[in-house]
């Protein structure tokens, strides 16, 4: 429970007159449009600038060490430790900043489709855009549960109000401390809304396990027989792009929890990259881009306010919030069954990992926790030739827990439901990144659509030589002479001696983890 200050404090900031309570979507794109904080376009969506910070800024992300949580975060560069009394007297220069706004605007609702362990959560902003954005990523409650409706945590965001490192205690100007105990959430000092749908995800990370269930970041859709799919993916592998399927229905696109129910999405609306979104590609996103929506640091032309998806001059981080009803094949509410397939998307550009392979249990947990894909050269500074990234659990930066609290639960769920786990390579086949060729989406596609209907569960396969993967020796749809990387390379001691430098890197990355249980390591990792 909060405390009696912090309550008091907050009771007090809430009950001013410059404070907008649970606007509709209308009120708010007039307010953010009047104010001067957007500028309507040509969809009927608001556009948004956010200044410097284009992005998440983890390095000044924050838990309060408090009694009630101390023993249990993984504190470490993601989970950066901070003091109850510098919290406490940043909360309070920031209640009192937010005092004298001329006005304030709050959102009441929740997170969690599944209502036995949906978090009922309030967002108070300094900024109208920022509550719509609340609003439409959130979940929006009906007028039946706004009227019982009683926060379990809070998130007061001061974009405008600038910290100081030197009095504050935090590490620049800007900040995004998590008190547990206060069960407040703490932002300033940073435009960019997805802090805000990040933050609650890393609570939901946090709480849910507590309750026997696993929350996941992922993207989920179901078939018309109820049969569940979940993709997991890091940017750039076709996380999106797979799990929009004409004839299976979205349930989520980014958060999910799988209770003893089944799958649950957290969110009430997306959070789509829009660089260089088309309709011909991306046409469920590109049409939700409407009335209500949020365009992030999209530029527009001057004249007729159409969207310029290429243009990258404010960021490639471009970015799109809309509810999920502004899509029409989705599930709604956002629940569903236990998954039948579950679908690791990378994108290996050194050309390594078979196209797509069965995996153990063992295997999915050891790959679950890697979490790996590649950098390509050209994307970031300094970076020359291909790197691989690995995000712990595919979402390293929302993990208040140890990796392998998430691991152990996703082991036992997939035992438990007899789930399908398979390794999806979206990445370079035939030679690395420079040499081969990016994989065909349309043998992804194939592949994939042959994961979801069970013709994989029982076909003949050949054990990878490195990784020891199980890879199918026949896809409907893909020629054979794709599916065995190592036989798609010209050079097959150039293969193998690619495969070891990768097999050593997830070796090297996984040395991190100390708690693993030996059976994850021999049985799910390398071979060789």
């Amino acid at each position: 429970m909060n405390s009696v200050n912090t309550m008091n404090e907050l009771n007090d900031l809430l009950n001013g007159q410059n404070v907008h309570v649970q606007l509709s979507v209308p009120q708010l794109v007039e307010k953010a449009t009047l104010r001067g904080e957007a500028v309507l376009t040509s969809t009927g969506a608001v556009k948004v600038e956010t200044g410097k910070y284009t992005g998440r800024s983890p390095k000044d992300k924050y838990v309060v060490v408090e009694d009630i949580s101390k023993d249990k975060i993984d504190w470490g560069s993601v989970n950066q430790p901070i003091s109850s009394e510098i919290f406490s007297s940043l909360y309070k220069k920031v209640v009192n900043y937010l005092k004298t706004k001329e006005e304030l605007f709050v959102f009441n609702g929740f997170a969690g489709a599944d209502k036995e362990s949906r978090l009922s959560l309030q967002v108070i902003n300094e900024y109208a855009w920022h509550n719509l954005f609340a609003h439409q990523l959130f979940i929006r409650p009906t007028q039946e549960e706004l009227a019982t409706h009683e926060a379990q945590f809070t998130i007061v965001y001061a974009p405008t109000f600038k910290a100081d490192p030197a009095i504050d205690g935090t590490g620049s100007e800007t900040f995004i401390i998590v008190s547990m105990e206060e069960r407040i959430i703490l932002i300033g000092g940073t435009e960019y809304a997805g802090e805000m749908k990040k933050s609650i995800f890393s609570i939901m990370n946090y709480l849910l396990p507590e309750q026997g269930i696993l929350p996941m970041h992922c993207s989920a859709n179901v078939g018309e027989k109820g049969d569940v799919a979940l993709f997991f993916g890091l940017s750039g592998t076709g996380k999106t792009t797979l799990s929009a399927d004409a004839d299976r229905k979205l349930i989520g696109d980014d958060e999910h929890g799988w209770s003893d129910n089944g799958v649950f999405n957290i969110e009430g609306g997306c959070y789509a990259k829009a660089i260089n979104l088309t309709r011909e590609n991306e046409p469920q996103i590109f049409d939700a881009i409407r009335f209500g929506s949020v365009l992030e640091n999209v530029v527009l032309d001057p004249e007729t306010r159409m969207p310029d998806y290429e243009n990258i001059s404010l960021t490639e981080n471009t970015r799109a919030a809309y509810p999920l009803q502004a899509i029409d094949n989705i599930v709604d509410p956002s629940v569903a069954g236990h998954p039948k397939t579950i679908i690791f998307l990378t994108a290996d550009a050194f050309g390594v990992l078979p196209p797509i392979s069965k995996l153990t249990k063992e295997q999915a947990m050891y790959h679950f926790l890697s979490g790996f894909t590649s950098k390509l050269a050209g994307t970031e500074r300094g970076i020359t030739s291909p790197q691989a990234t690995f995000s712990t659990c595919f979402g390293s930066p929302f993990l208040p827990l140890p990796a392998t609290v998430y691991a152990e639960m996703l082991g036992n769920k997939i035992d438990e439901h007899d789930a399908q786990v398979f390794l999806v390579n979206t990445g370079w086949t035939g030679g690395e990144y420079g040499v081969g060729s990016r994989m065909k989406l349309s043998y992804t596609r194939a592949m994939v659509r042959a994961a979801l209907e069970g013709k994989l569960d029982n076909v003949e396969t050949d054990r990878g030589s490195v990784f020891g993967l199980a890879i199918p020796k026949e896809v409907p749809g893909v020629p054979a002479d794709v599916l065995n990387p190592r036989d798609a390379w010209s050079d097959s001691a150039a293969y193998d001696k690619k495969a070891q430098e990768l097999a050593n890197q997830f070796r090297e990355n996984f040395n991190k983890f100390g708690s693993v249980s030996e059976d994850i390591i021999s049985k799910g990792g390398p071979i060789i």
